[in-house]
């Protein structure tokens, strides 16, 4: 398809600021980080090899994809501030969870109907629920993802700390349309990846899930034995197989190092 690119691009990243700027969710957010990457990108390819192996790639969501978007969403620091206390997951980062999910999923949905006016075809996997049931990861990692799109780098405890920290949540989608990718800061936004002088979400998880395993890595999770049975009995009281605590306690949780 022949849609400018810097039109493409623009018109992407003013539905996704509308769209949560207009929300009407009792969650609040702070302003959405929007990025681009070429589905030629060489570091698709690490994905099967580091992520998940049947991970999927751009054109397997949409034949002929040109670029992959990420957006990052970050919560409120009220949001943030209400699940620091307690080993208990609060309710409003619980709700918090579910309404984000749903308007990622929405975003993705009014994009596409959005450039299809355009001829700029668009294709997304779901915010949530769409991982492996044996291996518990992700076949589409919008995180890593938002990785490729320039968003962010990972900290200690695998998660994305982009410029608004790491409490949030991503989305992303695929389009047929050339768009200017967004370059990749090759910076260390973890305190402990950078200096080794942080290590408040290991410290701090609840069920003692996360271990570090050696300098500059990122640590090992105990997925089956303690994370997600710690996800799955939250989700038993408030509906979300959520948790957090690692998130919103470090000083990565609003900001970047």
């Amino acid at each position: 398809m022949n849609a400018d690119g810097s039109r493409v691009r623009e018109i992407i990243i003013s539905t996704i600021e509308k769209a949560v700027e207009s929300s009407l969710d009792e969650t609040t957010y702070r302003k959405p980080l929007v990025g681009f990457a070429s589905a030629s990108d060489p570091l698709w390819e690490r994905l099967p090899l580091e992520v998940e192996p049947t991970h999927l790639m751009p054109r397997d969501l949409l034949p002929g994809a040109k670029s992959a978007v990420a957006f990052f969403i970050p919560f409120s620091r009220e949001v943030v501030k209400a699940n620091r206390a307690g080993d208990d997951m609060a309710p409003s980062w619980a709700k918090g969870y579910i309404e984000l999910n749903n308007l990622i999923n929405s975003i993705s949905a009014e994009v596409a109907q959005t450039l299809r006016p355009l001829k700029v075809n668009c294709a997304a996997q779901p915010s949530t629920h769409n991982w492996d049931p044996v291996t518990l990861a992700s076949r589409w990692s919008h995180r890593s993802v938002a990785y490729i799109c320039g968003l962010g780098s990972f900290g200690l405890n695998r998660l994305l700390i982009t410029d608004s920290g790491s409490a949030g949540r991503c989305g992303s989608f695929v389009i047929d349309a050339e768009v200017e990718p967004t370059s990749r800061e090759e910076r260390e936004r973890c305190l402990y990846m950078r200096d080794g002088s942080c290590k408040i979400c290991v410290k701090t998880c609840p069920v003692g899930a996360l271990t570090i395993t050696g300098e500059g890595r990122s640590a090992d999770i105990d997925k089956h034995g303690k994370c997600y049975p710690r996800l799955l009995s939250n989700e038993e009281w408030s509906g979300a197989d959520a948790c957090g605590k690692c998130i919103c306690r470090g000083p990565c949780a609003t900001k970047s190092a």
